[in-house]
Order: C-alpha cells, then structure tokens, then sequence
C-alpha cells in the first residue's frame, strides 16, 4: 500500500473465529479513524495446520509467519496478531503500527459447578496447553492432577461441560471477545497465577515502508498498552525465551509520586512446580524497555536460566486431552 487513500485496505487474519473477531475489531477501528475501506484477507498459518500443542513446536512465530510472509509480498496491507504469538526479535522489513487498548491480561478459571480454584477437591484434573500455566498451578501445591489439552477455546470450554476435565485455564481476554465471560467461574489473582508476556494484547503489524499507512493506524495505538506490552517483551527477550516457555509476567501503568511509572512483576517457575524465582521492578513510564532488562537480569542472577530448560511435558498425566487440535486457537 503506497498511500492511505487506497481503495481498500487488505487486513490479514488467521481463519481462526477468535483471530476474525480480533481483526474486525481492529478493522472497525480503522473504519472509524477516517474514509477507509477495509477488507478481511484469511492465512492459514503452520499453527492453524497442526494439532499438535504449541509447546511442541520446534520453531517460534507459528501462527505469524504465514501472515509475515504475506504482508512482505505485499498480498496484504496490515496483518493483526495476538502480541504475545510474536517472536520478541524485530521482523526485518516490518513494523508494529498500533497497540490497541488491551484487554484484561489475566487467566481465568472455568470449573464444574461454579468452583474456584481453592474449591477443587485433590485430584480435579485442571486443562491448559501452556507450560507456564502447568508450573504456576503444580507450585500453588493443591493437589490437582494438570493434564495437557489441545484445542480452541470453545473445544476446552466443552471438555468442562462433557466432564473430560474439571476446569480449564483460559486467557481472560479471549473470553471476552468471543463474549463468553458469563462462563467464567473465578478470574486467577496474579499472585497465583501470573499471564504471559503481552496476553491480551493485539499487534497491528504493517511494512516499515508504508508511511500513509502509518499514519493510519497510529490512530489505534494506545501508549499505556504499548509500554506495558514492551516491558513484558523486553524481559521475555533478556531472558531469551520463547511464547511457551514458563514464563510470567505482567506489568501496569499507574500514578506514581513524581508521575505515571510501570510496575512490572515476573516468575519463572519449574514446570513441575518444584522451582520458582520471581521479582517485581518500578521505573518511569518512558523506560518500559529498560525496566524489562532489568527485572529479567535480577531473575538470572536469582537461578532463571535453570528454570527455562525445554519443557518436557504440558501436564502431569500421561496422555492429553485432544479437543480437536489448534485450529480455531
């Protein structure tokens, strides 16, 4: 795209109904910003195409590459991600745009009978394909058996409903974008369990060379989701891990005493739950990257590394549960 008065503005997504939803939020947006003309392009992505878990995934980037690609042939103008999908290095030719405002980062419960996490009986067998949820909810020591489960969101919210599982751990921000938070049964504290870098966050990704196009989107960015994302991917980049590694971390905007300044908090945690390191950090709010060195440099120096080794399992139970595989994640 050479200028914003282009016809029509290509927005690149995923086929997934979660990733749809996301992109018409952020097409609406860009509707709503000036005279423009959007319309929905559909990738499928390597993630899209297996239903293997994330964890087991070799390369990083697997539900952006495809999208990448696409937008650097130029067969679409923007493409938009979930922010924490994307590999923490810079994608030569390409640019974040916009941060829209982010949606609540936490987890969330979903349980039979309307149980919180503290109400699961020993034994309650709680889904989630993530590590990091896996080694959060094995250190919190309530006897629950964590197995791995495989599927979108609405796959994990019906193994709840068949009785496959207990409960399920979900991204409190998908909820709420597929409209679903009635289902919720206890929104997780991060003292307990802290979310991943940039969960809840969208990225609006478009070619460096666009400048009209930059200027659009810019409309969409919201600083205080911006700064809080970068410190949160600054220290996932320190600490040279990936989206699946047991990772946590979640920082806010908030009025200090000589201004507004982040507060960032981080773990890592052995996937077993045996191990944990964790920090918190507070710098100024124009030292969002300085602030994610930072914190990730305490956690090495407190044993990290050890703690980030390839994760061998995403639950304690021998077998998963497949609910149809990661298409629709």
């Amino acid at each position: 795209m050479t200028s914003s008065r282009q016809a029509v503005i290509r927005l690149g997504t995923r086929p997934s109904r979660l990733a749809k939803i996301q992109a018409n939020l952020v097409a609406d947006a860009v509707r709503s910003a000036g005279d423009h003309d959007v319309v929905l392009v559909e990738i499928s992505t390597p993630g899209d195409a297996s239903t293997a878990p994330i964890s087991e995934f070799s390369t990083v980037g697997v539900f952006v590459s495809s999208l990448r690609a696409a937008l650097l042939r130029g067969e679409i103008d923007v493409a938009v991600h979930s922010y924490k999908d994307l590999p923490t290095a810079p994608h030569p030719g390409l640019t974040i745009a916009a941060v829209p405002l982010r949606e609540d980062p936490r987890d969330v419960l979903v349980a039979r009978d309307g149980k919180n996490l503290l109400e699961l009986p020993p034994g309650s067998r709680v889904g989630t394909g993530s590590p990091r949820r896996t080694a959060q909810l094995n250190a919190l020591q309530l006897g629950l058996d964590v197995v791995g489960i495989r599927g979108n969101v609405d796959t994990r919210l019906a193994a709840v409903a068949s009785g496959a599982v207990d409960a399920v751990v979900v991204a409190r921000a998908g909820l709420a974008r597929l409209g679903r938070l009635d289902e919720v049964t206890e929104t997780l504290d991060p003292i307990q369990i802290l979310p991943a870098p940039a969960q809840g966050a969208l990225a609006v990704e478009c070619r460096a060379e666009d400048a009209d196009l930059l200027g659009v989107l810019g409309e969409l960015d919201d600083y205080g989701s911006r700064a809080t994302v970068e410190a949160e991917r600054s220290l996932l980049a320190t600490l040279e891990a990936g989206c699946t590694a047991p990772v946590g971390a979640m920082c806010e905007l908030a009025e200090g005493e000589e201004g507004p300044e982040l507060f960032l908090r981080a773990n890592v945690t052995a996937v077993d739950g045996s191990a944990a390191v964790r920090s918190s950090a507070v710098r100024s709010q124009d030292q969002a990257a300085e602030l994610g060195r930072l914190l990730a440099a305490e956690l090495l120096d407190l044993g990290a590394e050890e703690l980030l080794g390839p994760s061998q399992a995403t639950g304690n139970s021998a077998a998963d549960i497949n609910a149809v595989g990661m298409r629709n994640r």
